[in-house]
């Protein structure tokens, strides 16, 4: 018998910029023109059926006139797009176009564009690279740092995918404008997520702005894109690979995640993230985690925003609770919750473990209040 010792230790460097700011479409050529991307020609722009002609084409026109290669890979909006099978379908499109490991991904658009598109660049000739160019506030706010990268299936959100980090971020604030109402509102979910977890003065910041953000006035849009940014990467920078402290981010997310899945998508994602926040302070106010004015705060500021804070009535209770099982966070078959503790930070119980054990009966009587 013989034993043959493979001695892998790396050190890697995979930091990024964030750029912030407005119409940025010819800072991103600019930026390829620089070496970005290194010395690639060839860029498959990844998009939705939405965003395509009002960012995909356009991208790729002004590539294309830079002299560079390019095609736009196109698939359906909304969050039924984010599995497997669309993967396998812009990976077999890009693959019959001739792209191999000598391309780059820009992907285009939202969470759902940004989630798949990198998860696709990941595991594409083995990984190549990529670039975000963020179209939306939720993307801002949840895909702009961190390389989380994933696909749904039938029987859970986001547990097939990897950890993959872009060459850098665009987050183009001008796109918002395009939005639809209720898809700004959407974004702003995540956005008071991060300032319940992490910033008490981040939160009054939005209570007092909430008009300005909604009318998307240019500094109250880049401040909270900014803090969005300054909240996730404190997180992120120490646990990357989500072992631990990165769990935080999933505050709210039990619950939402379930509902979201169990509304077959007819909520948006930061709707279905608000009904969870809401649960989610409702039982730590039970449990002594935060006080009621400050419950009463965070459900009050979600509604002023135009976020549900209820659980629609087509919502089966019953497949809810078993939905709630499929959460990322359970361990050993209990479920598991993250809690804010009071408003701008987090319960820990004990060393590094910052989500504990809830009983079914617990949060079946939160969500049958609600």
């Amino acid at each position: 018998m013989s034993r043959f010792y493979v001695e892998l230790k790396k050190v890697v460097d995979d930091s990024y910029d964030v750029q912030i700011g407005r119409n940025l479409m010819p800072q991103l050529i600019q930026d390829i023109k620089a070496g970005l991307a290194g010395n690639i020609k060839k860029f498959a722009v990844i998009t939705d059926s939405t965003v395509e002609p009002l960012y995909g084409a356009p991208i790729l026109e002004r590539l294309k006139e830079a002299g560079y290669q390019g095609d736009l890979f196109v698939f359906p909006a909304g969050e039924k797009s984010k599995v497997r099978r669309t993967k396998e379908m812009l990976e077999d499109a890009m693959l019959a176009r001739g792209y191999r490991r000598d391309c780059c991904v820009i992907a285009v658009g939202g969470g759902v564009v940004t989630d798949l598109a990198g998860f696709l660049a990941g595991t594409f000739g083995r990984g190549v690279p990529f670039i975000n160019y963020a179209t939306t506030l939720l993307s801002a706010a949840d895909a702009s740092i961190g390389g989380k990268t994933a696909v749904d299936t039938e029987l859970a959100t986001n547990l097939i995918g990897l950890i993959y980090q872009p060459l850098k971020v665009y987050v183009d604030i001008d796109t918002w404008k395009t939005l639809p109402k209720n898809h700004l509102i959407n974004g702003m979910a995540e956005t008071i997520k991060h300032a319940c977890l992490a910033d008490r003065e981040f939160f009054s910041y939005i209570e007092e702005h909430v008009e300005d953000i909604l009318a998307c006035a240019p500094a109250a849009c880049e401040h909270i894109s900014e803090k969005n940014c300054e909240v996730k990467y404190q997180v992120v920078m120490k646990d990357e690979r989500e072992k631990s402290l990165r769990e935080i981010l999933n505050l709210g997310h039990t619950v939402g995640r379930a509902i979201e899945t169990v509304s077959d998508y007819r909520l948006l994602h930061g709707e279905a993230l608000a009904i969870g926040m809401t649960a989610q302070v409702r039982l730590g106010c039970r449990c002594g985690y935060l006080t009621e004015d400050e419950r009463d705060r965070v459900i009050s500021l979600q509604k002023r925003v135009g976020l549900p804070v209820e659980i629609p009535d087509y919502i089966d209770r019953g497949a809810l609770v078993k939905k709630l099982y499929t959460d990322k966070k359970v361990r050993d078959g209990k479920l598991r919750f993250v809690f804010q503790k009071g408003i701008g930070d987090v319960m820990t119980f004990g060393e590094d473990v910052y989500a504990r054990p809830v009983a079914e009966d617990e949060i079946r009587e939160v969500l049958e209040e609600m």
